[in-house]
């Protein structure tokens, strides 16, 4: 799934934000009262609010195909997740329907791959949610600080590391059915463990990018289903950090 997870969703962006601010604008008739449907702007609390939702919405349907873990509920929920995000990105006004059932099918593929990977490694599964939130939680602090600012020469570089790895991974997944492999790109040792841990910290840094999406979607009074587009941006980065960490536990323990 990380292959196919790129945390800069193009959901999220500003170009997404400006249009529909504009048509937030448009709609209160040149300053009048605005129209009971666009009575309400987007908050950031609104934002987190929506994001503890699809947290919990995850967790329902990946406790359930974490304890019966299979490679077609992996797909399955793979498949189904892309779907969505694919109708977030051309239908925005979609995110309170859209988003949800993203989490939902998100959590078949969370679950059902932690599944797979514990019954090969022990403990892995723990640690890599305690890194998750650790990393996200590490993020936060350095957002709020200031420690870490995101400009635009920021947003830039870390969406076209971003772009590089959806490339590479996407690469790959087409090689393999060919029997082309991306050296290191899926092995242990000291190569294949840096290679993950720079994609981890390219993931990290997304998470800035959507802390800041949060924050000007509120300033551009951005409809108030930007909400739900904020959170699902918020979660699809938070899924692929997570995997990600399954992939470099899984390859310390191999080395």
């Amino acid at each position: 799934m990380s292959r196919l997870l790129k945390s800069n969703n193009p959901i999220l962006n500003d170009k997404t934000i400006a249009k529909t601010a504009a048509i937030t604008k448009e709609r209160r008739g040149g300053g009048g009262p605005i129209i009971k449907e666009y009575e309400d702007t987007a908050t950031v609390k609104g934002a987190i609010d929506k994001s503890l939702i699809l947290f919990v919405l995850l967790m329902v349907t990946t406790v359930f195909s974490f304890g019966a873990a299979s490679p077609i509920i992996m797909f399955a929920g793979m498949a189904g997740g892309i779907v969505a995000l694919l109708i977030a990105m051309f239908k925005p006004h979609t995110a309170p329907i859209v988003a949800p059932i993203y989490a939902l099918f998100e959590g078949l593929f969370v679950g059902a791959i932690s599944g797979i990977y514990a019954a090969m490694f022990d403990g892995i599964v723990l640690h890599a949610v305690t890194l998750t939130f650790g990393t996200l939680l590490g993020m936060i602090i350095l957002y709020k600080s200031g420690l870490i600012k995101v400009t635009d020469k920021f947003r830039s570089g870390v969406t076209m590391a971003t772009m590089a790895i959806f490339f590479v991974y996407l690469l790959s997944f087409a090689g393999s059915f060919i029997g082309f492999n991306i050296p290191y790109l899926h092995e242990s040792g000291l190569i294949g463990i840096g290679i993950s841990v720079v994609i981890i910290g390219v993931a990290a840094l997304n998470l800035l990018l959507d802390f800041d999406m949060f924050e000007k979607t509120e300033k551009a009074q951005a409809p108030k289903y930007m909400e739900w587009m904020c959170a699902l941006g918020l979660l699809v980065t938070l899924v692929w950090l997570y995997v990600e960490f399954l992939r470099l536990l899984s390859k310390i323990q191999s080395d």
